[in-house]
């Protein structure tokens, strides 16, 4: 019994220091603030450091006390300074008190702690850390915490942290991610907050914890798992469109790892790119395949089902439009018979949407002024979409009164008559915001840079109209300040500055601005022109910046033909528009044929002497070969031009040409044959005359502008031959429709010998038609006076006195291919040429085609068919194909 009994003692014995080991209850801690020896007043790190320990010592397990008692005394006596901190320990009823100082020396920082117990009076623990800087604060913080822990607590710290499992993924890129340090506290919160942020990563499937023991601390691995990498990415089911197309929608790539959010997301992708082109019932789904090397193949797997296209528009309180008149007026519509060659019937929610502000816009431009149009509602069936849109129209307000105040620079009724407003019947948006603009050019025109024009609109709900004031605030006359150029890299300052109407400290004016812009793009130097108003030096003060992106000016230019008379030709020529960034010209041109040889020089200064004076000179050998004799030529020029009036020019040209007749047949004109039995060379000496109207807004397929031209042309000033021509020209771009553009085009010339110098107007300065730059779709020089035609006296082609000429074109902008530079061109071309008989316009000649005209990188380029629509006997009316090209450099 007695034996028994001491096994029972044993046992509670066990049971209590068991209990009494793990009932082990919170410890209390007090921490006071630290002293601070600095050599600069940093009292702030009294808090921040009785904070920052706190904090640490509450994660590790510690209850942190609140102080709510100061120390009686700070007598300097060490004993009793102990005693009144575990004084001050006992009244918060804290086991431990914490307290020391933190010393700052060199840069270098040291801790000095101790910890006393309150309940025992024992000699307090004492505790120091260093470190290098201020800097290291809270790092020897935390060293000191957890010295300070290991006496608090039975605690177990981290010993080791290690990965295993990965292959792919570093381990530096996964350590990143752990916030755990080795000599922590082991906290298995901590650790699960770690597995949770590497799982974040997304490249892994499964992580695990393994913590062992061991008599220093716990060892923490993190077993990882990798998600399988994409091998090969298949797409199964696609039917109308193909497989490249739909991955350029994928969120998946092949060898990255398979995400399944990303998969999702491509899925969704997908889904969105077929309900773009109308396969509103697709259906997408994924198989993964696994393989070797945890590797997968992932297949998208795609039931596209009926295309849907839109089989209805509804509208719903509409009355004074018609539903036909209102789906005019919108991008979207119904399904046609056509619908498989054209867009009718498809539904893009982008096109919804604006087809709902061009219905607002509508109304509002007739007078709808509160118009309400509700989202459209789409509804999905199987025969089709169908739409309904709900709108209410309101009312219809006409123009009431229209009045301008405010700052006025000119009477109220002169800038009244500008105003287009007042010419309608109902109020329309778009008109007054043009009306804007108009008031604000005026301003703007005379320096006011920032004028300020708001329509304000009175409501008359009685008689249904509306108030206008166009209220005017003007602001300061602005002046330029500083011209800034930038991006010629090339091109001279000055050659840009003398295109400028705009100059330094004058002042401001938007129309010259406007006019200063294009002047920089007729040029033909640069691709691109941008102008930027910037702030000056003071308030009224405006500073321009022009960037300009140049092009390359020098040109290589090929083409050729077939004809009749010059058979297969061959023509190049070499030219540099802006030679050594100084604006000037120099070409060089050579044409090789059948009948024909020519070459030519020629150089162009555009500001001689730095004014608006062109200068040049033209040097050229020309051997001809006509169906009844042949001419050569050698010669040159000189050419004056001066701007006299706006956009318009007048140049003057002296020409010496010295030319040899050969060959010449019994079939010859007669003045071919009078010219030879005078000598076998003879001298033309004239003077030209031009005077030239360009507004035109580029070289190459205007879009807008004229280009006029009168010609005088006088051959008497010594030589042999003596006559005198006259040419006129009338040339009209306008824009049509959409960056469709039309073009009117007229020329007429008249020719005649000196009245006193008979036999001195040669064959070759007569007018004939035909060829790509006058009637297209006859060969060249196929076009001459009918009477010749039927004379058999003359045997062969006479030229005439007189012609007359007419195109008419349309330069439509291509699909896609606008962008490249690219336009279409259908045509309509007459004309004809008269001698000793007046001009009549009852049987001209006509021809009409087609062709491609394509500003290339390689320089302009011409394609075109032409069909004659009369043809004579003898004459074919099938389409006859004409090009010339040229190449940049």
């Amino acid at each position: 019994m007695f034996k028994r009994l001491n096994v029972y003692i044993f046992a509670l014995l066990i049971c209590f220091f068991s209990g009494a080991a793990h009932a082990q209850g919170p410890v209390n801690v007090l921490v006071l603030p630290f002293e601070i020896n600095a050599p600069e007043n940093v009292s702030y790190l009294k808090e921040e450091m009785s904070e920052l320990l706190k904090t640490h010592l509450k994660n590790d397990g510690a209850t942190i006390l609140k102080q709510e008692r100061e120390l009686k005394t700070r007598t300097g006596n060490i004993e009793d300074e102990l005693e009144d901190i575990r004084s001050l320990g006992i009244w918060h009823g804290a086991d431990y008190v914490i307290y020391g100082s933190l010393n700052w020396i060199n840069k270098k920082i040291s801790l000095d702690a101790r910890m006393a117990t309150s309940f025992e009076k024992k000699q307090p623990y004492i505790f120091f850390s260093e470190g290098e800087n201020i800097q290291d604060l809270s790092v020897t913080i935390r060293k000191l915490a957890n010295h300070f822990g290991r006496k608090l607590f039975r605690v177990e710290r981290i010993k080791s942290i290690s990965i295993s499992g990965n292959s792919l993924i570093g381990n530096d890129a996964i350590e990143k991610h752990i916030r755990s340090v080795v000599g922590d506290v082991y906290h298995s919160k901590s650790v699960s907050e770690d597995m949770k942020a590497i799982y974040r990563m997304g490249f892994f499937d499964d992580i695990r914890i393994d913590a062992t023991d061991d008599p220093d601390g716990k060892r923490i691995v993190f077993q990882i798992k990798e998600k399988p990498t994409i091998h090969k990415i298949g797409i199964k089911g696609n039917k109308s469109f193909e497989d490249a197309k739909i991955k350029e929608s994928l969120d998946v790539k092949v060898g990255s790892f398979l995400n399944i959010v990303n998969v999702n997301q491509s899925m969704e992708r997908i889904r969105q790119f077929y309900k773009e082109k109308n396969y509103h019932n697709v259906h997408v789904s994924y198989k993964a395949r696994t393989l070797g090397e945890n590797r997968v193949n992932l297949d998208f797997e795609i039931k596209e089902n009926r295309k849907i296209l839109i089989k209805k528009i509804t509208f719903v309180g509409n009355s004074s439009y018609s539903d036909k008149a209102l789906l005019k007026k919108m991008k979207i519509s119904e399904k046609s018979v056509f619908s498989f060659i054209t867009s009718a019937g498809d539904l893009k929610k982008e096109d919804l949407s604006q087809d709902v502000e061009r219905l607002r816009a509508h109304y509002a431009t007739n007078g709808y002024m509160d118009v309400r149009i509700d989202d459209p509602l789409v509804e999905f069936k199987e025969e089709g979409i169908f739409i309904t849109i709900t709108l209410s129209e309101g009312v219809r307000f006409g123009i009431g009164k229209v009045t301008v105040d405010g700052d006025l620079i000119m009477s109220a009724s002169e800038l009244k008559n500008v105003l287009k407003i007042t010419d309608e019947t109902f109020f329309n948006r778009e008109i007054v915001r043009k009306d804007i603009l108009r008031l604000s050019d005026i301003y703007t025109e005379k320096a006011y840079a920032r004028v300020s024009v708001s329509p304000l609109v009175s409501r008359n709900k009685e008689n249904s109209t509306v108030d206008i004031t166009y209220r005017i605030s003007k602001g300061k006359m602005f002046y330029v300040g500083n011209i800034y150029i930038s991006g010629n890299t090339n091109t001279r300052d000055k050659v840009i500055r003398r295109q400028l109407h705009l100059y330094e400290a004058g002042l401001y004016n938007s129309k010259k601005l406007k006019r200063s812009i294009r002047n920089l793009n007729r040029i033909g130097y640069f691709e691109e022109v941008k102008f930027e108003e910037m702030k000056g030096d003071a308030d009224d003060i405006m500073d321009m910046k022009i960037a300009i992106k140049e092009k390359p000016t020098g040109a290589f230019t090929i083409g050729g033909g077939h004809s009749s008379i010059n058979s297969f030709f061959f023509m190049a020529s070499v030219a540099q528009n802006n030679l050594f960034g100084r604006g000037q010209t120099l070409r060089l041109q050579g044409e090789i044929g059948g009948t024909s040889n020519k070459y030519t020089i020629s150089f162009t200064e555009p500001w001689l002497f730095d004014i608006p004076l062109s200068a040049g000179f033209d040097i050229y050998n020309w051997v001809r070969d006509y169906s009844t004799y042949d001419k050569d030529s050698k010669g040159g020029g000189l050419r004056l031009g001066y701007g006299i009036f706006d956009y318009t020019r007048l140049f003057f040209s002296y020409n010496y040409d010295i030319s040899e007749l050969q060959n010449v047949n019994v079939d010859a004109p007669v003045s071919i044959k009078e010219m030879e039995a005078k000598g076998e060379k003879f001298v033309e000496s004239s003077a030209s005359t031009i005077l030239r109207y360009d507004s035109t807004d580029k070289p190459f397929n205007p879009s807008e502008g004229f280009d006029h031209r009168l010609t005088v042309k006088y051959a008497g000033l010594g030589g042999d031959l003596k006559f005198t021509k006259y040419l006129a020209e009338l040339g009209w771009y306008f824009p049509i429709f959409k960056g469709i553009t039309g073009f009117l085009h007229g020329k007429t010339g008249y020719v005649r010998e000196n009245d006193d110098s008979p036999g001195g107007l040669p064959d070759y300065e007569k007018f004939y038609l035909g060829g790509m730059n006058s009637l297209r779709g006859f060969d060249w020089q196929d076009i001459y006076p009918e009477e010749y035609k039927k004379d058999v006296a003359t045997n062969g082609k006479i030229g005439g006195d007189k012609f007359v000429q007419f195109n008419a074109e349309i330069i439509l902008p291509l699909p896609v291919l606008h962008k490249a530079g690219m336009v279409g061109v259908l045509f309509y071309d007459t004309g004809d040429v008269f001698d000793r008989e007046s001009i009549g316009v009852n049987n001209l000649r006509q021809s009409a085609g087609y062709g491609i005209r394509w500003l290339s990188p390689i320089g302009p380029i011409r394609l075109e068919n032409g069909y004659v629509l009369n043809p004579e006997e003898g004459e074919s009316g099938g389409g006859r194909w004409e090009f010339t090209m040229g190449a940049a450099f």
